[in-house]
């Protein structure tokens, strides 16, 4: 996977061999990535440097994508969560399709098996600008149809468990 997650992701990676110290390290930093590594360091039983030695492998593994914050939508302005479901004319116009999506609203784009060759993930202000996303959709060459799933609310939403093992 490449690290701009702009991108479209091309090609899969395998698991990278972490250890029990790395994936506590991995989940303290998910929960909050701005403590310092002395901070991280005490909560490990390790010193700042060893701590930092640590993220620096795993950034150069892969593994750390990111350290980013977590925006609040709606104060941004973007209450409505919706998922899209893209059918394709064909599977080959899928990555095509999902490479020319430039939208602002769009926050992730997925394949899927199934009638529908892609998942999108959008943020929208109301229901106005929901239409006006699915007006441009529609018009990309290769789209034959959509269906929407409106959000009601959000019960959970978080990230792959970094302290789980195989």
């Amino acid at each position: 996977m490449t690290k701009n997650m702009n991108n479209i992701q091309e090609e899969a990676r395998s698991a990278a061999k972490l250890d029990s110290v790395d994936r506590t390290l991995l989940g303290l930093l998910s929960q909050d990535c701005s403590q310092s590594y002395a901070q991280l360091g005490e909560k490990l039983h390790l010193s700042a440097p060893a701590v930092h030695e640590r993220v620096k492998r795993m950034k150069r593994q892969g593994v750390i994508l990111a350290s980013v914050a977590k925006l609040d939508p709606i104060s941004l302005g973007r209450p409505l969560l919706c998922f899209i479901h893209v059918m394709t004319n064909t599977i080959a116009r899928t990555r095509d399709i999902a490479a020319q999506t430039n939208l602002p609203d769009v926050e992730e784009i997925h394949t899927v098996a199934g009638d529908y060759g892609l998942l999108m993930k959008v943020r929208t202000r109301d229901m106005k600008s929901l239409e006006e996303l699915l007006a441009t959709i529609h018009r990309v060459d290769g789209v034959s149809g959509t269906r929407t799933q409106m959000v009601l609310s959000t019960l959970m939403e978080r990230g792959p468990n970094a302290e789980l093992t195989d």
